[in-house]
């Protein structure tokens, strides 16, 4: 036999399976190189992992493991040409899906001796009762039983509980098959809550759906596959204004129903924030609406910084307002008089102008629901231009 220790693995396909096995060879003290065209080097880095080309990977590879899907573009991907591009000493593993490794390619490399060995649990054809490949001492084959431990069947149970529960709650399922995206990174997670109440913010502030939007994502996570995010605010900016429940499948159907152009824009450049998430849209009638928010300190805590132009720094609650007024002394002492004689406690508030004595916009964060005739009295004490509250948790 040999060993692992500093021999190079090469990993084909680096998603979440991928990953996982990279993570136990470099324990091994392997050098881990992964070929995998929709994940960035910077990404790969951040796991101790080197990119490489499929033809790099071939070359320098003292072990090969395969973790792709099953597609028209994986099918036979190591086929005769790549295993021509080998080390003769090379282990060649394939525990995904049968036919990404052409099994007579691999017969005729093992059988000149340009292979050295192969281990194999899936097959182009299952169950797989006889093949060529049984002949060699060096290839050990499993049939498809990878999985197949009670530990991995509970936990394939549990998985699909919890994913039924999500479903049936409305939330996001991350393995359901139609749910746009693909797997969702663990950096990503955080932003999906923020995103959505960004969503109810912004048609809040609307007054309604708008025609267009974009899902603007900036800064470090852009580095991953932040489509979900786009789904979020979606449901978000839907979420009060139809009866019918929303979700991550139908949200992108019922923008498309009302004629919403939505676009994710993405942006590995944030310069004032470690990541930001802006929802900017235009309405029927020309105008612009924009809100923005950002995730701060380990615990990841939910900020609003921008309304419609305006900077704000205001932690995100269950209920806030917005208003909009000429700026002059007295206007916040009167919306928090008018707040205290109904008994609404104010959390947080920010007053931020575009100039003094110019237009002013008051965020506020409360700890309980303004009432309407309440919102009215504070729009008539201070003749606001635009007064909006939202409730971003139900």
């Amino acid at each position: 036999g040999v060993e692992l220790f500093e021999k190079t693995v090469g990993i084909v396909g680096l998603g979440k399976i991928g990953v996982l096995v990279a993570q136990r060879l470099a324990a091994f003290g392997m050098n881990v190189i992964a070929y995998d065209p929709y994940v960035q080097a910077g990404r790969a880095a951040q796991m101790g992992v080197r990119l490489a080309s499929l033809d790099e990977l071939l070359a320098a590879s003292d072990f090969i493991s395969v973790h792709l899907p099953k597609t028209p573009e994986t099918i036979g991907l190591i086929g005769d040409e790549q295993l021509h591009k080998v080390k003769p000493e090379v282990i060649i593993v394939n525990a995904a899906r049968g036919g990404i490794v052409d099994e007579q390619a691999l017969y005729s490399a093992l059988k000149e001796g340009r292979v050295a060995g192969a281990g194999l649990d899936v097959f182009a054809s299952e169950p797989c009762t006889d093949s060529p490949l049984f002949e060699f001492e060096n290839v050990v084959v499993t049939p498809h039983l990878g999985a197949s431990t009670d530990e991995a069947q509970e936990k394939a149970g549990i998985a699909v509980a919890k994913s039924v529960r999500l479903a049936l709650s409305g939330e996001l399922v991350p393995d359901a098959v139609n749910v746009q995206g693909g797997v969702i990174a663990e950096d990503v997670r955080p932003g999906i809550a923020l995103t959505e109440k960004l969503g109810r913010i912004f048609t809040a502030l609307a007054g309604g759906v708008a025609q267009q939007l974009d899902v603007e994502v900036r800064g470090e996570i852009t580095q991953y596959d932040v489509k979900v995010l786009e789904l979020a605010a979606l449901k978000g900016v839907f979420a009060d204004v139809v009866e019918d429940n929303v979700s991550y499948v139908n949200a992108p159907l019922l923008a498309a129903e009302r004629g919403l152009e939505v676009r994710l824009v993405t942006d590995h450049d944030s310069p004032e924030h470690r990541n930001l998430i802006t929802l900017r849209g235009t309405l029927a009638d020309g105008a612009q609406v924009s809100v923005a928010g950002t995730l701060v300190g380990v615990r990841q805590s939910e900020r609003l910084v921008e309304i419609d132009g305006f900077d704000v720094e205001i932690e995100l609650a269950a209920h806030l307002a917005f208003l909009t007024y000429e700026d002059r002394p007295g206007a916040v002492g009167q919306i928090g008089r008018i707040l205290g004689d109904a008994d609404v406690n104010i959390a947080g508030m920010q007053v931020s102008r575009d100039r003094k004595g110019g237009k002013a916009l008051v965020a506020l964060s409360v700890d309980s629901k303004i009432a309407a005739p309440v919102l009215d009295e504070i729009t008539a004490a201070v003749q606001a231009a635009t007064a909006r509250s939202v409730d971003v948790e139900d």
